[in-house]
């Protein structure tokens, strides 16, 4: 057969310099019309394919680009996108943006995490009623798109076993599962379709099986590959699953008819032995994820090669890959001319690692022959030998801080002798009102940083700027009637990259973006070494904040836990050693904010769930770490210092133990497009401390009534005592306009006003 040979599964969509995110932004508000936004799109996959075929790659992919969300489009194309929706007399393209984003009379479809990773998707709604029809035609056009520039590409999907997992049943008790057989032939229309138009290969997506699947679930695969496989008139298939090993899924997708299969042999290395040994992949191509699609550190060519080396002879043919879609790196690190340049050197990124896959690829194939692969692979060797010499990356007081640490350094008094300390000094009404951090970023905010970067503003000037924004957001809030103030953190320009500008051990990029959600990109930092504060980071903001009003004002932390998440971190020392160092340095942070007159601290954990491993064999060791950390930065507070924390779009029931074990005084959670359904399982689970289920959805720009929220507030006091309620949006309103958050929030205030004398 004809081998797909080097390729990645996915590439970043955003654009370089997030072209992407700005024709989104302009386009929602009016400022380019559908057909700019369009050819905005055209041009980045046209960088795209044609940078890859330059690069070398055997084959291509396509329909990876995506105007928001991959999950979306999904549901767009086979017509199962909520009527609410469809319903609305919009275009096709702005029908979809609603269901992304939610319009006034249609809240947005639930948004939570891409596996583990800190990518977003939106959650399909179906029920026993759905039916899936073939309504789209994106993978298509894209690939003629791709045609027409003489490229020819793979498209790629998400499979329908995943797609079907990820779903949000809309009937109690319903399982979207059941709607295979009817989903199928949706599938299989398609694929006849790219089979006519000359589509050689289609890559199903099913990343679901790095988790644990039952029986019911492994069975839906079998079907589902049998059924399409078998069809008349298809491309070949490759079937790909990442973020982890496949488990029992391996044997079930080696045993289909599908030609090739995509495995992750970097975030399981021992998972090559076990494909290794699989006997039924004799007659199939097998790609060798070796090059990580999650990380930004160079490959380390000879382990690379070495796993390969181990599936030759148990395929019909081996060739080299990404381990996932390199859509969780930034474009390509040659942009970063501000970084260490010894760091850099150990560096590859969405670029880079293209050219990996096609150096291991050439290197694979000369196996056995007298060419001098060593040649080739002495840069990438000699990368690798001098990052694991580097001495910096170590800090012997760091390491002899962790050494020291004792049980009772991650312990508070009990939560009941606390609460009564800080109700002594906050004096907060029941449904204490709050919001969960950052306020929107303004263009005079965005500027005044910009220019302190290039000099045009010194840092005196800076800083009475940023002082009379902090003062314009506690007026506000004092205005609103809001109960516990933020200073509103115009001074960041990310909840994580924040802080570890600060922090010795982590590097910063310039251009390092990577898609969150939607038109929401960040730019994780490179944590490299051990991590230490050399000073302060938030108190004199918070200091300042404080100082305008007598109402508590909280300090705003990023946990330890999140840090990691959203930071590339190293890969030489255990997550829990790195986790610690971060705590440490948090922990240093609480203590000087408690000294500056804060009574509230908030250290946020929003990727605590994100970085639960797939399979819950994981999950005790994991749990443990995590948090041991959190208690570590947050257990030297004072018994009268309130100390919160905030989760938000996740799949909370897994970690719930965690949550609790957390110990947080008040945690804030999301809770709006999920309609409070995560206060049942907090109930269920015995969750005894302060809550604050979010009942503003701030990903969307509409504003909820009065009477929204305050339905919410009464569904939640039904599960959660109101003395342990708090009222508050799902999330920071960094991305929102004031013109939507003032409304929203008065709302919000008269809610739990409305609220409060109900219950009195």
């Amino acid at each position: 057969m004809n081998t797909i040979g080097t390729t990645v599964l996915g590439s970043p969509r955003i654009g370089p310099d997030r072209e992407l995110k700005r024709a989104l932004e302009r386009y929602w508000a009016g400022r380019i019309d559908a057909a700019e936004l369009l050819a905005t799109g055209r041009g980045l996959r046209t960088r795209a394919w044609t940078g890859q075929r330059e690069a070398g790659l055997d084959s291509i992919p396509s329909n990876t680009f995506s105007h928001y969300d991959q999950v979306l489009d999904t549901a767009e194309l086979f017509g199962a996108l909520p009527e609410r929706f469809t319903g609305l007399g919009l275009s096709p393209l702005d029908t979809y943006f609603a269901a992304a984003r939610g319009v006034q009379d249609a809240p947005a479809l639930e948004m939570t995490k891409w596996f583990d990773t800190n990518y977003h998707y939106l959650v399909p709604e179906l029920g026993p009623d759905t039916k899936f029809t073939l309504t789209g035609s994106k993978p298509l056009d894209e690939y003629r798109e791709a045609r027409a520039l003489g490229i020819e590409t793979r498209p790629v999907l998400v499979g329908p076993v995943t797609f079907l997992l990820l779903a949000k049943a809309t009937t109690p008790g319903f399982e979207p599962l059941e709607l295979l057989d009817e989903l199928l032939p949706a599938y299989a229309e398609l694929l006849r379709r790219l089979h006519d138009e000359g589509v050689e290969w289609v890559q199903f997506d099913e990343p679901a099986f790095a988790g644990d699947r039952r029986t019911p679930e492994l069975n839906a695969l079998t079907r589902a590959y049998h059924v399409l496989a078998k069809a008349e008139d298809r491309p070949k298939l490759l079937v790909a699953g990442y973020f982890g090993g496949l488990g029992r899924g391996l044997g079930v997708l080696a045993r289909s008819p599908i030609e090739a299969l995509a495995v992750d042999l970097v975030t399981d290395e021992s998972f090559v032995d076990t494909v290794a040994a699989e006997g039924a992949l004799r007659d199939k191509e097998v790609l060798a994820g070796v090059v990580d699609g999650r990380n930004v550190w160079r490959t380390d060519p000879d382990r690379a090669l070495e796993k390969a080396r181990k599936l030759l002879g148990t395929a019909a043919a081996v060739s080299v890959s990404t381990s996932c879609s390199l859509l969780h790196v930034p474009y390509d690190v040659e942009r970063e001319t501000s970084l260490d340049p010894r760091v850099k050197g150990w560096l590859a990124f969405a670029r880079q690692k293209v050219d990996e896959v096609v150096l291991l690829g050439r290197a694979l194939r000369a196996e056995g022959r007298e060419d001098g692969e060593g040649a080739d692979l002495g840069a990438a060797r000699a990368a690798v030998a001098d990052r694991a010499a580097a001495t910096e990356v170590t800090d012997p007081a760091v390491r002899q801080r962790l050494a020291a640490l004792r049980p009772e350094d991650a312990t508070r008094p009990p939560y009941e002798q606390r609460a009564a300390a800080q109700q002594a000094e906050l004096g907060l009404p029941p449904l204490p009102t709050t919001t969960i951090g950052s306020f929107p970023q303004t263009t005079e905010v965005r500027k005044a940083r910009a220019a302190l970067r290039s000099g045009e503003l010194d840092q005196a000037g800076y800083v009475a700027g940023m002082h009379a924004e902090i003062e314009r957001v506690v007026r506000l809030q004092e205005e609103l009637g809001l109960d516990v103030l933020v200073h509103g953190e115009p001074e960041r320009n990310d909840m994580v990259q924040y802080f570890a500008e600060q922090l010795d051990g982590f590097a910063a990029t310039d251009f390092g973006w990577v898609q969150s959600y939607g038109s929401r990109c960040v730019r994780p930092p490179i944590l490299f070494g051990d991590v230490s504060r050399p000073a302060p980071m938030t108190v004199p903001w918070a200091r300042h904040a404080q100082r305008l009003s007598e109402k508590p004002v909280k300090g705003m932390l990023t946990g330890p836990v999140t840090i990691l998440a959203w930071s590339f971190v190293r890969d030489d020392q255990p997550p829990a050693d790195t986790a610690l160092q971060v705590a440490l340095a948090i922990r240093d942070e609480v203590a000087d904010l408690e000294a500056a007159g804060v009574r509230v601290v908030q250290v946020d954990e929003p990727a605590l769930r994100e970085l639960l491993p797939l399979r819950a064999a994981g999950h005790e060791a994991y749990f443990a770490w995590a948090v041991r950390a959190f208690r570590v930065a947050t257990s030297g507070a004072a018994d009268s210092t309130q100390v919160h924390t905030h989760m938000c779009y996740s799949e909370f029931g897994e970690v719930l133990p965690a949550i609790d074990a957390l110990d947080a005084d008040v945690t804030s959670i999301e809770a709006a497009r999920s309609k409070m359904e995560v206060l049942e399982d907090l109930s269920g689970a015995g969750f005894a401390r302060g809550v604050g289920p979010g009942v503003y959805d701030i990903h969307s720009p509409r504003v909820p009534g009065v009477e929204e929220v305050a339905g919410l507030l009464r569904t939640a006091v039904t599960a959660v005592p109101a003395g342990r309620l708090w009222v508050n949006p799902d999330c920071g309103l960094k991305t929102r306009g004031y013109a939507e958050i003032d409304p929203a929030l008065r709302n919000l205030v008269a809610a739990a006003r409305l609220v409060r004398a109900e219950l009195a």
